[in-house]
């Protein structure tokens, strides 16, 4: 069970029942309704990707000053620079300008900062070496907004700065020609969420004039697409417009090396979703960077050439698998970090090491926050430095913590999902205590706890067919505020498992009343997934098509598995006649010879739970408590006496338990102390039920 709690969205069946009947999709109803769209009109509305852009640019602050002093460097042959950033936002971004200004003629080169050598976002060592070539304007994208000293250093040379950025701004901006961010604070542009790329891809059809928007806006939307999705940006808007347009027409780009590497990634011949972005595209541009080579990935973008753009997509396939490997390594350390941490740092995790690999901490911090569900902070050091790369969870607003903390901080930047920062390494105990304190505030003191919101818990799994998985590509593109839905099936049969992929991956079969389901969980084994073949699970997942061989099949891709926290029919039953038993209802004598345990099975249970309770001490869901010391008791009716002994030794004062919610809290109150069971009054009154004449029957 990889999340201790599960929120299960309530949809409404008139809703669903409303959208079905207006022609929508069975389970795309089921997904609006579960987020509140539940009128047909709405649904529409929301379903409707428009595939125009709906704000002017020139909207956007100082995006006018950016297009004359950008022009004017066009006319008379200044050399330009495009200095980007290492992620795939700022790749794409980079590529976007840099293809567009050399459509216009223009003098200009590109400069990705390395990761490790440089660190994010400018500085001075990479402002003098492009002075050194010559140039006299540096346009920068998905970066700069907080170089303050560092715009000032170029002035000081005679270069000229124009600022594209779409990240939190502090209170002092740069002096540059121009700074184009949405969130300025005096910025008017009505959409404040574009990526990096989009504000590039705005400069662009700013200096190209409205005349040309609609041929540029084709060109560039895959580009400004994948960095959209890889930046984990808003979808909504004019993100919703790009990232859209940019699936639809993706395997008619004009970039060479953009189908060099779909070729590569397997994907030249199927559909594209934001899945595909996410998960196979992304990861391959971002490991350029990562791995200190995120010049190769923009080369690649750039890249006129078949043959060397084929060798280049191969070159950052083998970087992404080294990158699996390094951050699989990081994360297993991490793990073991997190195991020794006292429980008031556990609200933000502070983790450093100096043999991590600074380009891979990132990502590695992304798993730890869905892990542990809170925000993560990831240090590599470097002598008596550390650079650290920090996610969010749950709302957690990144950038305004690191405010917080910013005399403990050489430096930061980023936005309120992810962020970087330069840290003194003694400065990490005190930063660690404020960035807990102020997570905890945020929680209201509460003990962070992972948590997986379900969208829709499916009733009738017969309705989950090949065509309704299908159609949920209408809900595409996903991104933050439309995130890809996930669904559960709660009381299904696990049937069989089996290790696949090197004993990395599990592959496992589900039954639920006469549907039979075929799934895969990444980064699962037979032996951790806490389910043995044959238990009733509750199973969380993604819906998803299989294609192997031509043949299309559904395939759930596990987002989490448990023991099932609902009652089948016969568990519903038990459980309803041992409660009419204990409150002194009616019971037969053929329902009390199902309640009443052996003497030795008493004996088992005991022992099992002795075993069980960690010093005298056990929390469980209750439902896959009772099912796991039933396999002690055994028989038929294992599960119904094994919840009326636990009522048995509570009232012989041998334990204690308390529910809440789904969880039981079982204390052995005194585990050497001798009780005689047959004392307790729910024994004696079930066998005097059993010896009343001409009822027969006795206890087995």
């Amino acid at each position: 069970m990889k999340f201790q709690q599960w929120n299960l969205t309530p949809v409404s069946e008139e809703a669903v029942t409303r959208l079905v009947g207006a022609g929508f999709p069975y389970l795309v109803s089921c997904v609006l309704a579960s987020r509140g769209i539940d009128d047909p009109a709405a649904a529409a509305e929301f379903l409707l990707c428009d595939h125009r852009l709906s704000h002017s640019p020139l909207l956007m602050a100082d995006m006018d000053k950016a297009v004359e002093r950008i022009s004017r460097a066009i006319s008379d042959g200044e050399k330009i620079a495009v200095y980007g950033d290492y992620d795939v936002d700022g790749i794409t971004a980079t590529v976007i300008l840099v293809d567009y200004l050399k459509s216009r003629g223009a003098d200009v080169l590109h400069y990705i900062p390395r990761r490790i050598e440089d660190g994010y976002g400018l500085n001075p060592d990479a402002i003098d070496s492009l002075y050194q070539q010559g140039v006299r304007l540096m346009i920068t994208v998905d970066c700069g907004i907080t170089g303050v000293d560092e715009v000032a250093y170029a002035a000081s040379l005679g270069m000229d700065t124009v600022v594209t950025d779409h990240h939190e701004c502090k209170d002092q901006l740069p002096e540059a020609v121009a700074v184009v961010d949405p969130h300025r604070a005096d910025c008017p542009y009505p959409f404040k969420h574009l990526a990096g790329c989009g504000v590039a891809l705005k400069l662009a059809l700013a200096l190209a004039g409205p005349d040309r928007e609609e041929a540029l806006f084709s060109r560039y939307c895959t580009l400004a697409a994948i960095g959209t999705v890889a930046d984990v940006m808003q979808m909504s808007d004019e993100n919703r417009a790009i990232v859209s347009r940019g699936l639809a027409t993706i395997h008619h780009s004009d970039f060479i090396g953009l189908h060099a590497l779909l070729d590569e990634a397997g994907l030249a011949d199927r559909v594209i979703t934001s899945v595909q972005i996410g998960f196979v595209l992304a990861p391959r541009i971002n490991a350029a960077g990562r791995m200190g080579a995120a010049d190769m990935a923009a080369d690649l973008l750039l890249c006129e050439d078949p043959d060397r753009a084929r060798e280049l997509a191969r070159e950052l396939c083998e970087l992404n698998r080294e990158r699996q490997s390094v951050e699989q390594g990081i994360y297993s350390q991490a793990l073991e970090m997190i195991d020794a941490l006292p429980e008031d740092q556990r609200s933000a995790l502070v983790l450093a090491d100096d043999t991590w690999h600074q380009g891979v901490v990132g990502i590695v911090a992304s798993r730890l926050s869905e892990k542990y569900s809170c925000p993560s902070f990831m240090i590599h050091l470097n002598g008596n430095v550390g650079k650290g790369s920090c996610r969010s969870w749950g709302g957690f607003n990144l950038f305004a913590a690191l405010e917080e903390c910013s005399d403990l901080l050489l430096g930061f930047g980023g936005h309120e999902l992810a962020a970087g920062f330069t840290i003194e390494a003694d400065n990490i105990p005190a930063f660690r205590r404020r960035i807990n304190q102020i997570a905890r505030e945020y929680r209201g003191g509460q003990v962070p706890i992972s948590c997986l919101d379900v969208d829709v818990a499916i009733t009738q799994p017969g309705r989950i067919t090949l065509e309704e998985a299908e159609a949920l590509d209408e809900l595409e593109p996903y991104g933050a505020g439309n995130l890809r839905p996930v669904f559960c099936l709660c009381g299904a049969t696990l049937e069989r498992v089996q290790n696949v992929g090197q004993n990395r991956h599990l592959k496992l079969r589900l039954t639920k009343g006469s549907a039979q389901f075929d799934g895969i969980f990444f980064s699962a084994t037979a032996e951790s997934c806490g389910c043995p073949p044959g238990s009733r699970v509750d199973a969380a997942f993604y819906l998803q098509v299989n294609e192997f061989r031509g043949s299309r099949t559904i395939q759930l891709q596990m987002v989490d598995l448990r023991p099932s926290l609902t009652p089948s029919g016969r568990e519903e039953e038990s459980l309803a006649l041992l409660d009419r038993c204990l409150k002194g209802g009616t019971v037969l004598p053929r329902e009390a010879m199902r309640l009443i345990p052996s003497r030795d099975q008493f004996v088992r249970l005991w022992r099992n739970l002795q075993k069980t309770a960690s010093a005298g001490r056990l929390t469980a869901p209750y439902l896959p408590l009772l099912r796991s010391l039933s396999a002690s008791v055994s028989g038929n009716d294992a599960f119904a006496r094994t919840a009326f002994s636990l009522a048995v030794f509570a009232e012989r004062g041998l334990l204690s338990y308390s529910r809440d919610g789904d969880e039981i809290t079982v204390r052995l109150t005194d585990q050497g102390k001798k009780v005689d069971l047959e004392q307790s009054p729910y024994l004696h009154r079930l066998r005097d039920i059993l010896d009343q004449p001409h009822r027969g029957g006795g206890a087995q």
